[in-house]
């Protein structure tokens, strides 16, 4: 068994946590919102408050986890904060991993954000594979094939584990 930590647990994120929760897996989901805790813990997962907005309100959460679902791909906000998460924010969260026990990273590649803003993640997410030889996944299904998407992610987290 190990543990996730799903950063944007929303409604595609809640899917994950329950699919990994029923092959074993402990799973931790972050959200920004009181309101979404709830349910989070319905879908089997701890849930955290966290903002991927501030690093620091995720790194604690950190601890005791093999594998961060970065699932940014459909952020709302401000455009500057969402060009943020993949951009800087994200390129200090994965220089930030390579003290910790994280084995690798999930990024979801694809969403109704911006394409240039997920292709610079992606930019990202493959220099911190390169340069901090940590294990990076891609998940490249459209969000809106729930299913598709859904086994992607899956099996992009059992990909890091079975490293």
């Amino acid at each position: 068994m190990a543990r996730a930590l799903i950063v944007g647990c929303g409604c595609r994120g809640r899917e994950l946590a329950a699919a990994l929760v029923a092959t074993g897996h402990a799973v931790r989901g972050t959200t920004r919102e009181r309101s979404a805790l709830a349910a989070i813990e319905a879908a089997g997962a701890q849930a955290v408050i966290a903002d991927p907005d501030r690093l620091a309100t995720v790194t604690p959460h950190v601890e005791g986890v093999s594998v961060l679902c970065w699932l940014m791909g459909t952020a709302v906000g401000e455009p500057e904060a969402i060009a943020a998460v993949h951009g800087p924010r994200l390129e200090s969260l994965l220089e930030a991993l390579v003290d910790t026990p994280v084995r690798g990273v999930v990024y979801e590649a694809a969403g109704s954000v911006r394409a240039s803003w997920l292709e610079r993640g992606v930019e990202i997410a493959e220099r911190a594979a390169a340069t901090y030889q940590m294990p990076v996944e891609l998940v490249r299904q459209d969000p809106c094939e729930h299913e598709r998407w859904l086994a992607g992610a899956v099996e992009a987290v059992e990909r890091i584990l079975s490293r």
